[in-house]
Parts: C-alpha cells; structure tokens; sequence
C-alpha cells in the first residue's frame, strides 16, 4: 500500500466572522498564504486573477461568495433579500466567462433561495449557507468517485501525461484528473507523472508539481514543448486532463494547450481522458464552437514570470485562456457517474441519468 492523500482545504468558510477564506494559487509555490475576503469585490477579484481556480474550487467558491454578499444584507422580507442576492449573482458571474461551473454554482444557489420563498429572511440565509456546505461536501464525493473510475483504466506503474493543474487545490479533495493518481498514490499503482509546465501562467509548474511532490507522489516536470518527445520515448501510457467546459458533443474547452496535447496522444495511439464532474457538462451547449473562450493580459506572456520584460516593448500578444479539444481526440470522459465514450452526444446524458 501507499501513503494516504496530503489534504490541502482551498476554499473555506468562516461563518463566523463572514469571511471567505482561498488558497491563493497566484504565489504557489513559493508562499503558501490563506487570504482572508469580506468584500464581494475581493472575491471577485480572487476568481478573476486566478487566485482560486479550478472549475469546482470556483464553484465552491462563488457558493459561499454569494451567501455571504447575500447574508450581508439588511432586506426584512423574501422579495427584498432576492433582489439583494440576484445583484451579488450577477457581479460575481461576470468574474469568469468560461468556466460554467460559475454560473452552475450560482443558479444551484439562486435554485435554493426560490424553494425557501415565503420564509423569513434569516431562515432563507441559513438554507443558503446549508446549500453551498453541500455544494462543497458533494464536491468531494464526486471527486472520488471520478478517481475510481479513472483509476479502473490504469495500470501500476504507468507513465501519466497531466496538463495545467486539476488536483485536490482545484477542488473540494482529490482533484478531478489528479483524483486517479491521489487514490493509486493509496493503493500502491507507483504511478509516473509527467507535469506540463502550462505557459503562460504555470498552472503545471507551479501547482500540479507542487502538490504533487507534496504528497510523495513521483512527478517529473516538463516544458509544454516537450510533450511529443516523452511519448515518443514510450514514457507515457495516458494522458488525464481536467476541464472548464464539455459541450454535449463532447467537445472539451480547458487551459490552453490542452488540444496540442490531444493531437500528440493521437498520434502516438496514448489513451487521452477528459475528467469532468457532470456540473461541467453543459448540454445546451452543442460544440466547441459554442464555447467563448477568454481572452487574458498580455503581461501574462510577456513580463508576468520574469525579472525583466522577456519579449519586446508593446509587441503585439494574443492570449487564450482556453483552447477546444475536438471530441474525435478524446477516448473518454470520466464523470463521477460512469464513463462515457463516443457518440458522447449518446452517452453524456446518460451520465445524468445514472445513480450509480
């Protein structure tokens, strides 16, 4: 057997003192700081600058975000507290475009707050505090789940190819694509795990490796560049990713590289998963077209990581935060109620369906 999971608790509350408290990511993993937040623009801030990230971490945390904007305030009736609390739903949604987990958090919320109407305004508060408890709690589950599945597919001992970071600071434990490598790091599997560094903001780098290597596990960082020659080496024996986005075509938009990394494991015939909780599956979304991918700054690539500028004054960037994985590059995607494989227009309902 191997050695149990180093739990790191990103997304907390304290109820208490009304203060939402977030890993901030953007020092890993140089300082470990535990910021503090009260003011909705702080929260919004967090989840814009990439201090909490990870699609359910950002779920979790807009859940208790909300709450707390909407404890703050001081409405006497139901009607009142809505519409205070639709304000804060509203500013808080606008903090992030892509990741649907978000706006997913943030109906499931406004979804509770409607079934308490005609209760008085501290009993409606107290239900939105019980609702994102869950959403976190429920996070959790979701997230082993996914790692069994995942880890069904693996064998000990194999070389794992991850980018960008979909560990346990992305989410309420586990992680989603680094659950499987969490519960065989338990059991024994001595898995390989090859980082990606993730230009231009690390994730890989800076996150991944660094939890990583905080829980024992044997991960080797890379540069994004070197992913085609550690296949080709016979290294990897498959790709896990995570995601912001699945299309009910089984389109996958996550962090920009993701599709080059795709195309790779294709040509090497490597197995590549898309891990995805099904709070990231958006059917109403049709294909990765449909998908709005953001557009970040450009001192992200030019000056954010360096000492001195890297790159030439005011040269033009263009700056992606996502790319879109075509479905035909995707063996399966891994959600907490099965796998679901090709036509996943077929198969990613069913997922809904299951009570597995």
């Amino acid at each position: 057997m191997g050695n149990p999971v180093e739990v790191i608790q990103s997304v907390k509350l304290d109820d208490e003192n009304s203060t939402l408290i977030l890993l901030d990511q953007t020092v890993l993993p140089n300082e470990t700081i535990f910021l503090e937040l009260k003011e909705m623009e702080d929260v919004w801030d967090a989840i814009y600058q990439l201090k909490v990230r990870g699609a359910p971490a950002i779920g979790i945390a807009a859940a208790y975000g909300v709450y707390l904007g909407t404890k703050k305030s001081n409405a006497e009736t139901y009607e009142a507290l809505y519409e205070d609390f639709k304000k804060v739903k509203e500013y808080l949604a606008s903090s992030r475009p892509t990741a649907v987990n978000l706006f997913w958090a943030l109906n499931r919320m406004e979804d509770r707050l409607k079934k308490e109407a005609g209760k008085n305004v501290s009993e409606v508060k107290a239900a939105l505090k019980e609702e994102a408890e869950l959403i976190r709690a429920e996070d959790e589950k979701i997230c082993e789940s996914i790692g069994q599945y995942a880890l069904s597919l693996l064998e000990t001992g194999w070389g794992i190819l991850t980018h960008c970071n979909a560990g346990t600071i992305a989410t309420a434990k586990y992680g989603t694509a680094l659950a499987p490598i969490y519960l065989g790091q338990e059991k024994g599997y001595d898995f390989k795990v090859y980082a990606d560094e993730t230009r231009p903001l690390l994730q890989g780098a800076r996150l991944t490796a660094w939890e990583l290597q905080q829980a024992g596990v044997d991960v080797t960082l890379i540069c994004d560049n070197m992913a085609s020659i550690v296949m080709k080496e016979g290294k990897i024996q498959a790709v896990l990713v995570g995601c912001d986005r699945v299309a009910e075509n089984g389109d996958t938009a996550n962090k920009i590289g993701t599709s080059g990394v795709a195309i790779l494991a294709k040509h090497y015939n490597i197995p590549f998963y898309v891990c995805a909780p099904l709070s990231t599956v958006d059917l109403e979304c049709k294909t990765g077209e449909d998908i709005h991918i953001e557009l970040r700054p450009s001192e992200e690539i030019t000056s954010k990581w360096y000492e001195k500028p890297m790159a030439p004054k005011d040269v033009k960037t263009y700056n992606p935060c996502f790319d879109v994985t075509d479905h035909s590059l995707i063996t399966g995607i891994i959600t907490e109620n099965g796998i679901a494989y090709a036509p996943f227009n077929e198969t990613l309902p069913k997922m809904f369906q299951s009570n597995k």
